[in-house]
């Protein structure tokens, strides 16, 4: 087994997810120190690391009671549903499907909103600063503590990936005091795009380990997979885009209905963890029934490892055409 096959991908695809979310955070993170000042900002945004980092050092070491079948099967279900959620989202918002982020209007309404608060208060502490920012960092940060965690499950690389994560920090708080101003020229959605295939490739080779399947040039795999997910992407996008469209992009942003949070804050936050994973109900229970299906049947009736290893991918692979033309579609 060469190592490099795994810590050269891990440490992309850590730094890549992790670079997409800090990217998020610093945008209101500098709307809150522009407006209300740096003190509580910062302070708020260090708490916010600090609690990531425990997190990562708690659910890092605890993996290591996991059985090593169940930690492959239970991870690789995950890093599936988080790979192709993104994926799915890359490949809508390149076709024009869905409207693309934008750093700088968030940083604006941000702005607008912390104004309304009023003045920034002479007391000791800012609430409404350390709150603000505390929150943006732990709740983006979330995305980047699962990320690390799930690919440094495998013995060895949980410092390649947190080392991946930290450097994309390092990266962005840089550009941060360096421009003073959102990322907005970041092409965000090309690296979510492939965030979104390195990690599905990631949750195809450890779900497909984790039911038993040998996969054909073992780690090497992975490099195949990630290639395949990309192409699959790029060919889905065009697609989408020849396709007829109801309305261009913005317009149906703006029509859409806003969404509404159950009340009360911990079923908030309750709804924004699900949402990290699942955004399409019918693409989430077919990762779920395929894998589970999948385990059953290599139990029962062992397929030829080539042929077992591309049944499962283009399972998988069709979970997200489906998935994708009907969300274009809607």
């Amino acid at each position: 087994m060469t190592e490099w096959t795994w810590a050269a991908p891990t440490v992309l695809a850590s730094f890549l997810a992790s670079s997409v979310e800090f990217i998020e955070a610093l945008t209101i993170v500098l709307a809150v120190g522009l407006t209300r000042g740096w003190r509580w900002a910062l302070v708020g945004s260090a708490a916010g690391v600090a609690l990531l980092a425990a997190l990562v050092l708690g659910l890092g070491s605890s993996l290591r009671a996991v059985p090593l079948a169940v930690l492959q099967q239970v991870v690789g279900v995950l890093l599936l549903m988080f790979g192709l959620r993104w994926l799915n989202k890359a490949v809508l918002r390149g076709a024009g499907v869905l409207p693309l982020h934008d750093e700088a209007k968030a940083f604006a309404s941000q702005t607008q909103a912390l104004r309304a608060e009023g003045a920034t208060p002479h007391r000791a502490i800012d609430f409404v600063a350390f709150v603000t920012t505390f929150k943006t960092v732990v709740l983006e940060g979330i995305e980047v503590v699962f990320v690390v965690v799930a690919l440094g499950a495998k013995p060895g690389l949980l410092g390649p990936a947190a080392g991946g994560a930290a450097l994309a920090m390092l990266l962005v708080i840089a550009l941060g005091v360096l421009l003073h101003r959102p990322l907005a020229s970041v092409p965000e959605n090309t690296l979510k795009f492939a965030v979104g295939a390195m990690l599905t490739a990631f949750g195809t080779y450890w779900a497909g380990e984790g039911i038993g399947l040998a996969w054909p040039g073992s780690d090497l795999a992975i490099l195949l997979l990630i290639v395949f997910f990309v192409a699959l992407g790029l060919v889905l996008t065009k697609l989408c885009a020849r396709g007829p469209v109801a309305a261009p992009a913005a317009v149906r942003a703006a029509a859409m209905p806003v969404a509404v949070h159950p009340p009360g804050r911990l079923a908030s936050i309750a709804a924004e963890l699900f949402g990290l994973f699942v955004d399409d109900l019918w693409l989430a229970a077919g990762i779920l029934v395929w894998v589970a299906a999948a385990a059953l049947l290599q139990a029962s009736h062992p397929i030829e490892m080539t042929a077992g290893c591309v049944l499962f991918t283009a399972a998988l692979a069709m979970m997200l055409v489906a998935s994708v033309f009907r969300r274009a579609r809607a």
